[in-house]
Order: C-alpha cells, then structure tokens, then sequence
C-alpha cells in the first residue's frame, strides 16, 4: 500500500511532535489519522505505518489490536459501542445489548446489511456513573433504556438519509 500526499504530509506532522529517534511514540495518532482516512486498517495499511515509522510490523499490530477504538475491518456508518464492564452489568448493559442485537438483528461484532450499524461490546469507557452506557462515534449515550436505543436507532436513520 502507498499513501497519498495529504495522509503523508498528516502523518509527517505528527512525526514532527516526537524525538526523531522516539518514532514509535506517533504511533497511535499516526494509526488514529490513518484509520480517519481510511475507515479501518487493514494488514496492508499496518504495514506501510510500520515501514514509515521504521517500526517492527509486529509492534504496529500489537498496539492495532489491543485499543479498541482502532478498526481492522469495515464497520457500520454508525458503530455502538456498549460498555460491558461491571457497573454498566450491574445497571443492565446485558438487557441493552440484547436489545439492539434483537433491534438491528445484528450479534455484537456484526454490521447490519446495510452497513448502517455496527454493535461493539468494549470494556470501561469511564463512564461509570451512568451506566449502562455506550459511546456513538465521540458521543456518549447515558443511562441508556430501550426508548433511549429506539430513539437514537431512529436518528441515525433519519441523519443517514439526509
């Protein structure tokens, strides 16, 4: 894979912010601009980030698939994100995955049909105070009931037709 101009000039930007010798500190916003860009990293695209930060392909995949915020293959337009740590269980996180599975017909990992929804199960997103809880995209959704998912449901639906 090559990149572009304008995600190489992005990524020797943020180069610029580290020690010359320290390349693998830019990692994660180097994947965060590259992921931006592209949707998702596939294998192809971690290997161009290590062979630019002149990294071991090995400690790029390490980090790729450790943090769940970065993407290896395509997702939804709209991704929930539902905590599934301990206070958004004991709040009832199992009862509003089980919703949106049953809503979307989709398993947590899956992508509807029409590439509109993507449902993720993560751990603590450091919101514990109002579980259960899900991140939208940089959004947080809060103390969550099925009106709450029905009506977000219909937002995006509503977002993506216009």
């Amino acid at each position: 894979m090559v990149f572009d101009q304008e995600i190489l000039e992005q990524i020797n930007e943020i180069t610029t912010h580290y020690p010359a010798e320290h390349k693998k500190a830019a990692l994660l916003p180097v994947l965060h601009a590259v992921q931006d860009r592209y949707t998702y990293l596939s294998v192809a695209v971690l290997d161009a980030v290590a062979d630019l930060l002149q990294l071991k392909k090995i400690e790029v995949y390490e980090v790729a698939t450790f943090y769940s915020m970065y993407w290896l293959e395509p997702h939804g337009k709209y991704v929930f994100e539902v905590c599934q740590t301990g206070p958004c269980m004991l709040k009832g996180c199992d009862h509003i995955i089980s919703y949106i599975s049953k809503t979307l017909n989709i398993k947590p990992g899956e992508t509807t049909a029409d590439g509109l929804f993507t449902l993720k199960t993560v751990e603590c997103l450091g919101a514990c105070g109002y579980a259960p809880m899900m991140q939208l995209g940089k959004n947080y959704c809060e103390h969550l009931t099925t009106d709450k998912i029905d009506k977000i449901i219909a937002d995006c639906k509503k977002n993506a037709q216009s």
